[in-house]
Parts: C-alpha cells; sequence; structure tokens
C-alpha cells in the first residue's frame, strides 16, 4: 500500500472514523436509504387496489384499462432498470447513487405534478402515462441498491442486510392498502388524490440519501486501487471482505456478457425466478378483492391485508433464517409448495370458501419467502462489472412477468373463469420450482468473489 494510502488511514483512524462504531453506524444508514426506496415502491403499488372500483365508476374505464393502469409503475419499472444498472457498472455506484437521488427529487416534483395532475385526469391514457412516470423514476433502485450493498455488506450478513429491503417492500404495499382502503371508506376523498399520496413519501426520500461513498469493489475493477483500499478500510467490518476486495478482476463488463457461456445460466435462473415468483402474487394481490369477491368471500380490507401481512410475516421469518439455514432450503420447497396450493385452488371449484381463504394466505406467505431471494441472488451471483446490469436485466425480466400478471388477470377472470385464471398462476409458479431446483446455487457464507464464480466452473 502506498504511503499516502497509508497516511490517509492513519488519519481516519485517529480521528475514530474506522472504528466499529462507526463502521456500524454507516451500515445502517445504508440499509435505511435503501428502505426507503424499496417502500415508496410497494406504496405506488399497492396504493391502485383500494381505488379501483371508484376509478373505473368515475372514468369508465373497461377492464382492459382497468389492467394497464394498475400494470404502468411496473412498466415503468421495466424500462428504468436495465439503464440504471448499466450505468451504475460503467460511472460507478456512488454516482449513480447521486443520480438516482436527484432522479427521486425529480420524481416527487412529478409526482406532487402528477397528483395535481390527477385532480384533471379525464381519460384513461392520460392516468396511464402518470403512473408509467412514477414506475420509471423507481426502476434505478432495484439495480443501483442492491450491488452497492452486497458489496459492502459482510458476508456473514450479507443474506440477511438485503433481504431487509424487501420488508420494507411489502410494508409500504400494506400499508397502501390499508391507507387507500381507509380513506375510500371514511372520507369523501378522491381517488386521484389518494393516488398522489405517494408524493408525500418521495419528498421525504430526498433528505435521508446523501453522501455515501464509493464501492469499493467497484473502484478495484476500475483498476483504482488505492483509493479501494482506503474506503474498504474505512467503512467495511470483516477483514476477510476487505482482503476479498483485491480478488476482483479488472476488467469492463457488457450486456452481452450476461448471456455469455461463462453466465448465461446465472441470467436464466435470476430473471427466470425473478419472473415466476412475482407474477401471480402481484396479480391476486393487487386485485385481492376482486378475486376473493369471486369465491365468496367479501374481501375488501381484511382480506388484502391478510395476503400482505402474511406475506410480510414470512419474509421477517425469512431474513432471520437465511443466512443460517442457506439459499436453496428457502427458495426451491416453498416453491414446489405455492405451484400446489394455486393449483388445489383452481381444481377445486366448489371449496368452501373459508378453505379457499386460507389457501390464499398459505400461498402468499410461502411465495413471500422465496420472494425475499429475488433481492439476494442477482446482488451475489453476477460478477462485479456486470453486477448492475444483471440486476437491472433481472428486474425488468420479473416487471414484465408481474405487469403481465396485473393486466391479465382481470380480463382472465372474466373471460376464461377464475379456476383456468389459478390453474395458470400454478403453471408459473412450477416452472419457477424447476429452473430453481435445476439452477438455484448455494452462497450461504461465501465471499462475492466465489458466489460470482460460481457458476463459471
Amino acid at each position: 500500500m502506498s504511503s499516502s494510502v497509508s497516511s490517509i488511514e492513519s488519519t481516519t483512524a485517529d480521528s475514530g472514523e474506522t472504528s466499529a462504531a462507526f463502521k456500524q453506524r454507516f451500515m445502517r444508514r445504508l440499509i435505511a436509504v435503501l428502505i426507503g426506496g424499496m417502500f415508496l415502491d410497494g406504496y405506488i403499488l399497492g396504493i391502485i387496489g383500494p381505488v379501483t372500483q371508484k376509478m373505473t365508476d368515475d372514468l369508465g374505464l373497461s377492464t382492459l384499462w382497468v389492467g394497464l393502469i394498475a400494470a404502468a409503475p411496473l412498466f415503468g419499472i421495466f424500462i428504468g432498470s436495465p439503464l440504471g444498472g448499466w450505468a451504475t457498472d460503467k460511472f460507478g455506484r456512488k454516482p449513480l447513487f447521486l443520480v438516482d437521488i436527484a432522479l427521486f427529487v425529480i420524481a416527487s416534483f412529478m409526482q406532487s405534478f402528477a397528483g395535481l395532475v390527477q385532480f384533471f385526469v379525464d381519460s384513461a391514457w392520460q392516468l396511464f402515462f402518470v403512473r408509467l412516470l412514477m414506475g420509471v423514476a423507481i426502476g434505478g433502485e432495484y439495480s443501483i441498491g442492491g450491488p452497492l450493498m452486497s458489496e459492502f455488506a459482510p458476508a456473514r450478513l450479507r443474506g440477511r442486510l438485503l433481504g431487509m429491503t424487501l420488508i420494507a417492500w411489502y410494508a409500504g404495499f400494506m400499508f397502501a392498502f390499508i391507507v387507500g382502503h381507509v380513506l375510500v371508506a371514511t372520507t369523501d376523498l378522491s381517488w386521484r388524490l389518494i393516488l398522489g399520496s405517494s408524493t408525500v413519501i418521495a419528498v421525504a426520500l430526498f433528505i435521508a440519501r446523501l453522501g455515501l461513498p464509493e464501492s469499493p469493489r467497484w473502484l478495484w475493477n476500475q483498476g483504482r486501487r488505492d483509493e479501494a483500499r482506503t474506503i474498504a478500510h474505512r467503512y467495511m467490518e470483516s477483514a476477510s471482505d476487505m482482503t476479498d476486495v483485491e480478488h476482483e478482476d479488472i476488467r469492463k463488463g457488457s450486456f452481452g456478457m450476461l448471456f455469455s457461456r461463462q453466465y448465461w445460466r446465472a441470467t436464466l435462473f435470476t430473471s427466470g425466478f425473478w419472473f415466476c415468483a412475482v407474477t401471480p402474487y402481484f396479480a391476486i394481490a393487487t386485485f385481492a378483492d376482486s378475486v376473493l369477491q369471486q369465491y365468496g368471500l367479501s374481501g375488501g380490507l381484511a382480506g388484502g391485508v391478510g395476503l400482505s401481512a402474511l406475506a410480510l410475516l414470512a419474509v421477517v421469518i425469512t431474513v432471520l433464517l437465511i443466512d443460517k439455514a442457506g439459499r436453496r432450503v428457502l427458495t426451491v420447497p416453498p416453491q414446489w409448495l405455492c405451484a400446489a396450493l394455486l393449483a388445489v385452488i383452481g381444481l377445486w371449484a366448489g371449496a368452501p370458501p373459508t378453505v379457499v381463504l386460507i389457501l390464499f394466505l398459505a400461498f402468499s406467505f410461502f411465495n413471500a419467502m422465496y420472494t425475499t431471494l429475488t433481492q439476494i441472488f442477482p446482488a451475489e451471483v453476477f460478477p462485479t462489472e456486470i453486477r448492475g446490469i444483471g440486476t437491472g436485466f433481472s428486474a425488468a425480466v420479473s416487471r414484465i412477468g408481474a405487469g403481465l400478471g396485473t393486466f391479465l388477470l382481470p380480463w382472465s377472470m372474466t373471460n376464461l373463469g377464475t379456476s383456468t385464471t389459478m390453474l395458470i398462476a400454478a403453471g408459473v409458479a412450477a416452472v419457477g420450482a424447476g429452473l430453481s431446483q435445476w439452477l438455484a446455487p448455494e452462497t450461504k457464507g461465501k465471499s462475492l468473489s466465489e458466489t460470482a464464480a460460481g457458476y463459471s466452473h
């Protein structure tokens, strides 16, 4: 190590800025800023369900437009995720996280503007466009935040810390569902104002996301070794993780590497697994009211919140277990179980409503368990030079599934019937289970150098 770098490290050590307490405060801050973005994502996607009926009545929407408007943020995320991933691999985690902060600021103003515009929205395509922009503003979060967290987190806690961001997503989704239902049931507020309530959260995020350092792994990958060592020494807790930074290759990444002989399996697994995990959940959870009503249940706040609350509990349990039990045991068996639960719902046409509700709640619980891994695997199995674009591509593919599920479910329930719709959902879950059975790696406790090399041998 150069004398200048040693001098810098000595200075920071003397000032207490390399202490364990300092590093723990940094990690808590990093978790907090990532949680904020995921909470906002869940909120924007969850708030549409409770106002769907009022919105449909007011604008005279067809089932086609209802699905499109609900899915619009997902299509927006589809655009933002790969762009953010490409940029974060090319220009670095820190500048793109700063750009992402700026985008959130712009998005918050746009969403504030959108909240005002929504007072005057008088057509389906205008509302679709406003919510599409909201999704674009969030898209970069997946492909920037996950890699940044994985590159700072200690290997022994990496799964838990990455999984915690999904707790915020489910909490945001559930909170939006509750807020939306309460406002619809107890006030005369316009559905436009209820949709625009996400602006408050977006503005609050601006304050919380400033001044994070560059990833030492990205710096080493760029050949900036002295800077990488200095930042690793200052912010990383584990000596072995600091040493592992120096195992990074110095090479440029490209989109084509995702489909190379070395990494095509990682790309296939992360994108396919994520697609199959979220497609049934988004469809069922977004329209929980109408789905439950089709089975003779009252739906409403209790049913929708029940689905989300159990999902949130499952994520919490998974986060607590992930670094002890391992990845595969929390990935493969729950997927097969969810496929079976949906198949039973589809095949048992005369099932008592209470049994159907229990099956839906069980599906929501176990689906959330393995969905937690969608925040972990992409950040672990791709190397530093394509970690951003790999995560972004997988997120984009997943949003195709989430968007299609949300878009097609109202049409499918009306035209194909509930049984056929649930059997299709069961088939999607089964495909994901088979893919994971084949390709899901075990990355528990391994360094990022080891996890990224897992598919190349």
